[in-house]
C-alpha cells in the first residue's frame, strides 16, 4: 500500500526551498573561492543576499503549512531508530535553514562596508537596526562571518546525509518514501490525449 503523501503546498515549497538552497551554495562557494573580477563578485553577493532572504520567507512559510498541516506518517517498515534519525535531520535542517539567512543578514548589516542590500536590483531590504549602529563592527563581523562559513559547511553535510537517505529509499529499499514529496507532473501522453479530447 502505497504511504501518504505530503501536500501540494508542502511539495512545491519543498522544492522551492531545496533550489534555494542548491543555488545559495553554489553562489557562495563561487564568490568566496573563484578568482573574480570586483563587479562579478559584487552581483554575486547582491544575488546571494536576494536569494538568501527569499529563502528565509519561504522557510517561514514552510514552517507555518507544517504546524497548521500534520505531515503524513512514515512507513511500518521504517525502524524506529530511521524515524528518529529523520526527524532528528529535519529539525537540524530547519534550524539551518533559518539560522543561516538570519546570520547572513546580521553579516551584511554588521558590515563595516555598509553595502545596502536591494533584493534583486529592485526591493530595498533594511539591516537589522542594533548590528547596523554598532561603534566598532569589525569584530563582530568576523564572528558573523566566521559562523555564516561553518554554518554553510555544516548544511551541506546535512544536505548529503539527506540526499544518500534518499537514494538508499529509492534505489535500495524500494520503498515509497521519495513519491511522499515528489512532484505530480502530468505525463507527455496524458497532455497529448488531453489535447485530443478538448
Amino acid at each position: 500500500m502505497p504511504s501518504a503523501r505530503y501536500t501540494s503546498v508542502a511539495v512545491v515549497l519543498h522544492w522551492l526551498l531545496a533550489l534555494g538552497i542548491l543555488g545559495l551554495l553554489v553562489i557562495g562557494l563561487a564568490m568566496t573561492q573563484l578568482p573574480l573580477t570586483p563587479m562579478m563578485q559584487f552581483s554575486l553577493y547582491q544575488l546571494h543576499k536576494s536569494v538568501g532572504v527569499t529563502s528565509l520567507l519561504l522557510v517561514i512559510l514552510r514552517l507555518i503549512w507544517r504546524l497548521l498541516h500534520r505531515p503524513p506518517p512514515m512507513p511500518d517498515t521504517m525502524p524506529q531508530f530511521e524515524k528518529r534519525a529523520a526527524e532528528s535531520t529535519h529539525i537540524l535542517f530547519y534550524f539551518l535553514m533559518l539560522g543561516l539567512p538570519l546570520s547572513g543578514w546580521a553579516l551584511v548589516s554588521a558590515s563595516v562596508f555598509n553595502i545596502p542590500t536591494v533584493l534583486y536590483g529592485i526591493i530595498p531590504w533594511p539591516n537589522m537596526p542594533v548590528l547596523s549602529n554598532l561603534s566598532n563592527k569589525a569584530p563582530v563581523e568576523a564572528t558573523l562571518k566566521t559562523l555564516h562559513a561553518y554554518g554553510a559547511w555544516l548544511l551541506l553535510a546535512v544536505l548529503a546525509l539527506h540526499l544518500g537517505a534518499v537514494l538508499r529509499h529509492q534505489f535500495i529499499l524500494r520503498d515509497d518514501v521519495l513519491r511522499r514529496m515528489s512532484l505530480r507532473l502530468p505525463s507527455y501522453g496524458s497532455v497529448i490525449a488531453r489535447k485530443e479530447f478538448q
